[in-house]
C-alpha cells in the first residue's frame, strides 16, 4: 500500500476575530515543527484569510493557508464571491469544497460542488471534497449510497492526472459539532468503500493513494484511535480546531 502521509485540517467555520484569528494561528504554527508528521491546514473565515496569512509567513510556518469556500467562475458579476485567483493571490494552497453545511443549510447541490472541485483542481490548489450522511439516511442504511453520489458528482469533472490535488473528507452529518463520532469500525468501513467508489472511477493505484479523512467531533482523546484505522489518514476538525493545545495534540496524534 502506498505511504499517505497525513492531513490535519482546522475548519474555523464562522469563528474568531481579527485578532483572535492571529494569535490562534501563531500558536498552532509555533506548535507544529518541519518534523510533525502529518500535513497541517488551517481554513479561517475570508476576512481574516489575508491576516492569518501574514501570521503563518511571520513565524515561517510549515501550516498551509486553507480557504472555507470558493466560487467556480474566475471573474464576473457574481455579488459577494470569491474567485480562486483572488485566494491564490492572498497565498491560499487549500480549498474546501462540499461541506455539509454548505450543502444542507445553504442548498449547495452535487453539481455546484462538482463544478467548484473542478475549479479548485484546475486552479492547481488542493481540494479538500467534503462528504457525508445526514442521521436520517445512517438510520435508513444509506451511508454508502450517499457518499458515493456525492463522490461520482463532486469528481465528475476531475481527471485521474489531477488526483494527487485531492483529499477526501468524510464528514457524517449527525457527528459535526454535536459531541457524536462515529466508532472507528464504522468510520473505517465508510472509508473502505469511498475506496471502493475511487478504484471505480479511477484505478486501484488512485484509490489507495487518495487521502481519505474523518471529520465529526475528533478531539484529542478520540483522535488516536480513530487514526489508527487503516483507511483513515487524518482528520478535518471543527470546533477542536478553535484550540491551539487541542489542535495541536489531533495533530500529533495524526502524526504518531
Amino acid at each position: 500500500m502506498p505511504e499517505r502521509r497525513p492531513f490535519v485540517g482546522g475548519n474555523w467555520k464562522m469563528n474568531t476575530h481579527a485578532s483572535s484569528a492571529a494569535a490562534l494561528a501563531q500558536q498552532v504554527a509555533s506548535g507544529v515543527g518541519i518534523d510533525s508528521g502529518a500535513e497541517v491546514a488551517i481554513f479561517p473565515p475570508f476576512v481574516y484569510l489575508d491576516r492569518v496569512g501574514a501570521a503563518l509567513t511571520k513565524t515561517g510556518s510549515h501550516v498551509a493557508l486553507g480557504a472555507q469556500n470558493c466560487f467556480h467562475e474566475p471573474d464576473g458579476a457574481y455579488t459577494g464571491e470569491i474567485s480562486l485567483t483572488m485566494l491564490k493571490d492572498i497565498g491560499v494552497k487549500t480549498v474546501l469544497t462540499g461541506h455539509s453545511e454548505r450543502r444542507h443549510a445553504l442548498g449547495e447541490s452535487d453539481e455546484l460542488v462538482g463544478s467548484k472541485t473542478a475549479a479548485v483542481v484546475n486552479a492547481g490548489l488542493l481540494c479538500l471534497l467534503c462528504v457525508g450522511e445526514q442521521l436520517e439516511e445512517r438510520k435508513a442504511g444509506a451511508t454508502d449510497a450517499v457518499n458515493e453520489r456525492q463522490l461520482r458528482a463532486g469528481l465528475a469533472d476531475v481527471s485521474a492526472g489531477s488526483m494527487e490535488q485531492l483529499v477526501i473528507a468524510y464528514e457524517p452529518v449527525w457527528a459535526i459539532g454535536t459531541g457524536l463520532t462515529a466508532t472507528p469500525q464504522d468510520a473505517q468501513a465508510a472509508h473502505a468503500q469511498i475506496r471502493v467508489v475511487l478504484e471505480d472511477l479511477y484505478d486501484v493505484s488512485i484509490a489507495s493513494r487518495v487521502r481519505v479523512l474523518y471529520g465529526g467531533s475528533v478531539k484529542p482523546g478520540n483522535a488516536g484511535e480513530l487514526f489508527s484505522a487503516p483507511d483513515i489518514d487524518g482528520g478535518l476538525i471543527g470546533g477542536a480546531s478553535l484550540n491551539a493545545a487541542d489542535f495541536l495534540a489531533i495533530v500529533a496524534a495524526a502524526g504518531s
